[in-house]
């Protein structure tokens, strides 16, 4: 463009000169000057106010989301940007997702109590709500000593249904668990109930709690934590998003910020890439389910 032409040689010879050369008006040029300078103000003003939504999203997360989520919050926001945008703008600000952590193996199965078949066979998927549920129990360090999270969770849509936490993990702690589980849902006995081979969750109390109710007792194989891998990545997942960036001072305190993370992020906002990029709530109410 002709008037691109001049204003970069615009150090090297006279505007009138130019214009006066390549056959285009003086008022025209400045005129594309002033329009000019407007577009790359309302360029500049975007830019920042993009870096302020992936900020916003970035931080809302607690520092959890990578690009591919925080590139989802940004179209549900209703901007028109590319992934691959987004994440050169989070490289440039210096925002990072922190690494996944690997599985470790922590169940101890040594026991005389009767063992289940694996009915689901790494099959993670369910097609209904409370069709599916998955338990486990992880370990909280805090300056008081250990807690212990029990946890259960919907594989539908991978919300967790009922959790509990205490200073032992005692077949108490994953019947609170399950029992908060079935109080909140009220499953049928199409429910099938997939945990691995600790003793608490073998132990007769936790078993006649689901026999009670008809549903189908599934366990991993032994030492095979990829048998339970959902409630593994959950675990793994609040541990590097929430535990491994606190230092909790007593147990009362890691109790308060695992309720919080649970019921007001993980199962209110935080998104799946396995759900389409939606939280388990917002999953169930699309599904026509009320949270």
């Amino acid at each position: 463009m002709i008037y691109s032409f001049i204003y970069a040689h615009r150090d090297e010879h006279t505007v009138v000169m130019m214009c006066k050369v390549l056959k285009v008006s003086k008022s025209g040029y400045y005129k594309w000057i002033d329009n000019k300078d407007r577009v790359d103000l309302e360029r500049e003003a975007y830019k920042k106010e993009i870096q302020q939504k992936i900020k916003k999203s970035y931080y809302e997360s607690e520092g959890t989301y990578g690009s591919p989520r925080v590139h989802h919050d940004l179209i549900e926001w209703g901007y028109t940007i590319s992934k691959k945008t987004v994440a050169r703008i989070m490289k440039d600000l210096g925002l990072r997702a922190i690494p996944e952590e690997r599985f470790v193996v922590t169940t101890d199965s040594n026991h005389d109590l009767r063992l289940y078949p694996n009915l689901l066979n790494q099959e993670f998927r369910a097609q209904a709500r409370d069709r599916i549920w998955v338990a486990d129990i992880t370990y909280i360090w805090t300056l008081e000593g250990w807690v212990y999270l029990s946890t259960v969770m919907d594989l539908f849509s991978r919300k967790i249904v009922g959790w509990s936490m205490d200073s032992h993990m005692k077949k108490e702690l994953p019947l609170q668990a399950l029992n908060m589980a079935l109080l909140t849902r009220q499953p049928t006995k199409e429910l099938i109930h997939h945990s691995d081979r600790g003793s608490q969750y073998c132990s007769n109390q936790y078993v006649e709690r689901l026999q009670e109710l008809n549903v189908k007792i599934s366990m991993s194989r032994k030492g095979n934590p990829y048998d339970n891998a959902c409630i593994e990545s959950f675990h793994a997942t609040i541990k590097k998003e929430l535990i491994y960036r606190r230092r909790f001072k007593s147990r009362a305190e890691a109790t308060k910020a695992i309720n919080y993370y649970i019921s007001s992020f993980y199962n209110q906002r935080r998104k799946h890439s396995t759900l389409g990029f939606c939280s388990p709530n917002q999953f169930e109410r699309n599904m026509g389910f009320a949270s």
